[in-house]
């Protein structure tokens, strides 16, 4: 059975709201969690952007549910930093962490001024890292030369089971790719034809583990109310690669999106009112296969959402 979670956006809220608002889910009978992990937003309207690993110890001490995380190993995180990351988790709450690794965005990397490398160099980097954070959290020394320099790296602190280590992808091609190494896949809403293109792809290529989805939505009591938040908060992320690898500013965001209209919003966000749109929609996405479905209201007012989809539209999935 499909699991259901909620996506928790440290770029739109602050980190105590968003802790107060994770206990409330569970509470509301959202199974799961996962977070994003930026430098910057996405707009200044967005306005925060906290660190966030220091969010997911408090989080998974105040929950029970399990938790992941989206990250970028290579430039702004070293990988033996991110391994040991991982692996503190993993050893405080085993069985409840995952992170997804992505070849990330050049609004959160570009601050280390160290140049923003070119896709192919950025994926071939991704691989270096991956090779690396297993190893370590195998309990092997590491030393590496490549786009990545390690030098006689070593983990002290493991949990007895490495944590899975999930993909990120957006295009069928890099689906692909991931399931060389992948211990899972995670993707974005998008049209129903390419969503299974890539789970067909990852599959083929032997790709093992869940399949998770994060799901972009918009939900108020009225639907001028739903679609005047996607529009507010969400209008600087319609962009395809290569735009939103490459912008290095929020500001940059808000002056590309100034004239973005509601109806491209749509695109990317599933706006509605009616929580049976949204029950029916999240069926859909469930029964393309996908088993962790996370649940990201791009509001930055989050009580509603979780009260209401607790109460209407989580029973309707589970039944």
């Amino acid at each position: 059975m499909t699991v259901y979670g909620i996506h928790n956006s440290h770029e739109q809220v602050h980190p105590a709201k968003l802790l107060e608002t994770v206990v409330r889910a569970e509470q509301a009978g959202f199974a799961a969690a996962m977070c994003s992990d930026h430098f910057s937003p996405w707009s200044a309207r967005q306005g925060q952007s906290a660190f966030a690993w220091s969010w997911l110890g408090a989080a998974m001490q105040a929950t029970r549910l399990p938790f992941g995380i989206v990250n970028a190993p290579g430039q702004r995180y070293h990988p033996a930093i991110v391994a040991q990351a991982i692996g503190t988790l993993g050893a405080m709450f085993p069985g409840r962490f995952w992170a997804a690794l992505g070849t990330g965005e050049a609004s959160n990397e570009h601050i280390t001024g160290t140049g923003w490398p070119r896709k192919e160099l950025r994926t071939q980097r991704l691989r270096e890292c991956v090779d690396i954070i297993r190893a370590l959290l195998r309990g092997e020394e590491v030393s590496h030369d490549g786009l990545v320099k390690v030098d006689r790296a070593r983990l002290w602190t493991r949990p007895d089971e490495p944590p899975p280590l999930i993909g990120a992808a957006v295009s069928v091609e890099t689906a692909r790719w991931c399931a060389e190494w992948a211990d899972g896949l995670i993707t974005v809403n998008a049209p129903e034809e390419h969503l299974r293109r890539m789970i067909d792809a990852y599959r083929e290529a032997g790709g093992r583990g869940d399949l998770h989805l994060q799901l972009h939505l918009s939900w108020a009591p009225d639907e001028q109310t739903a679609r005047a938040i996607a529009h507010d908060q969400w209008r600087s992320n319609v962009f395809p690669p290569p735009v939103c690898w490459d912008l290095d500013t929020a500001e940059h965001f808000d002056v590309v999106s100034e004239h973005t209209p509601v109806e491209a919003v749509a695109q990317v966000v599933h706006i509605s009112a009616d929580l049976n749109r949204h029950t029916e929609y999240l069926r859909k996405c469930a029964d393309l296969g996908f088993d962790q479905i996370m649940l990201h209201h791009v509001g930055q007012e989050l009580e509603g959402f979780v009260d209401a989809f607790g109460a209407k539209v989580l029973p309707q999935l589970k039944a």
